[in-house]
C-alpha cells in the first residue's frame, strides 16, 4: 500500500469502525442469542394475545375480531329476521363469540410449548421471513392440537343454542352436496377456525410491535436482539 492509500485508510477507519462493530454484533447475536431473544418475544406475544382475546368480550366486544354468522346464514339473515328469528340469530352469534373466548383462554400452554421447542433454524426463518412468518410457524406447530382442544369447548358453549343445532344439520347436508365449505360444515369448526385465525394474527402483531419498538420487549435478550436487527 502506498503512502496516500495508507493515509486514506487511516482517515476512513473511524467512520467504518461502527459498521464493522454493528456487523460483528449481528453475527454474535445470530449465533448466540437470536433464538433465545425470539422465544422471549413470541412467548410475550402469545401471552398477550391470549390475555386480550381469551376474556369476556375479547371477541364479542371487539368489532375487529367479532366472529360473524356463517355465510350460509348471513345470506338469508334478512329473511330470517323478518320471520321473527332475530333474537335466535343474535343468541347464536353471541354464543359463538363467547365460545371463542373460552377456547382461546385455554391456548396458552400449547403456544408456549411451541415456543420452547423452537429450533435455531426456526428462529432464523422467522427473523428473516415476511410478515406472516410468525403465523406460519404457529400454524405448523399448533393448528392440529389447538383445533382438537378448541372444538369440544366450542361445542359445549354453542350446543345449548337451538339455531346452532339447526345450522349443523343444514350445513352438514350442504357440505355433502358441495354447497358449504367443509370447514364450515358445523358451528364448532367454523368458530374454531375463526378463533385460531384471530389468535395467530394477534401473536404476529405483538411480535411486529416488538420489532418496531424493542423497548417494549419484556425480556432483556429480546430487547438486545430486536434492537440490533
Amino acid at each position: 500500500m502506498n503512502r496516500r492509500r495508507f493515509v486514506s485508510a487511516l482517515a476512513l477507519a473511524p467512520l467504518l469502525a461502527p459498521l464493522y462493530a454493528h456487523a460483528g454484533l449481528l453475527d454474535a447475536i445470530s449465533s448466540k442469542d437470536a433464538t433465545a431473544g425470539l422465544k422471549q418475544a413470541l412467548e410475550q406475544g402469545a401471552t398477550q394475545a391470549v390475555a386480550t382475546l381469551g376474556v369476556t368480550d375479547g371477541f364479542q366486544g371487539n368489532p375487529r375480531f367479532r366472529i360473524p354468522l356463517p355465510d350460509s346464514i348471513r345470506q338469508i339473515e334478512p329473511a330470517l329476521r323478518l320471520m321473527g328469528q332475530g333474537p335466535a340469530l343474535d343468541e347464536l352469534q353471541q354464543a359463538m363469540n363467547r365460545a371463542a373466548e373460552m377456547a382461546v383462554a385455554e391456548a396458552k400452554p400449547l403456544l408456549v410449548g411451541a415456543v420452547k421447542q423452537m429450533s435455531v433454524q426456526d428462529a432464523r426463518s422467522i427473523l428473516g421471513g415476511g410478515d406472516d412468518s410468525v403465523t406460519q410457524y404457529f400454524r405448523s406447530k399448533t393448528l392440529t392440537p389447538l383445533t382438537q382442544k378448541f372444538q369440544p369447548v366450542v361445542k359445549r358453549a354453542t350446543g345449548r343454542v337451538k339455531l346452532a343445532e339447526q345450522y349443523n344439520q343444514l350445513a352438514g347436508q350442504g357440505a355433502a352436496l358441495g354447497l358449504v365449505k367443509a370447514e364450515d360444515a358445523n358451528v364448532e369448526s367454523f368458530v374454531t377456525r375463526r378463533a385460531l385465525d384471530a389468535l395467530y394474527l394477534r401473536i404476529a402483531e405483538e411480535e411486529r410491535a416488538i420489532r418496531q419498538n424493542p423497548a417494549e420487549a419484556v425480556g432483556s435478550i429480546a430487547r438486545k436482539v430486536f434492537g440490533a436487527i
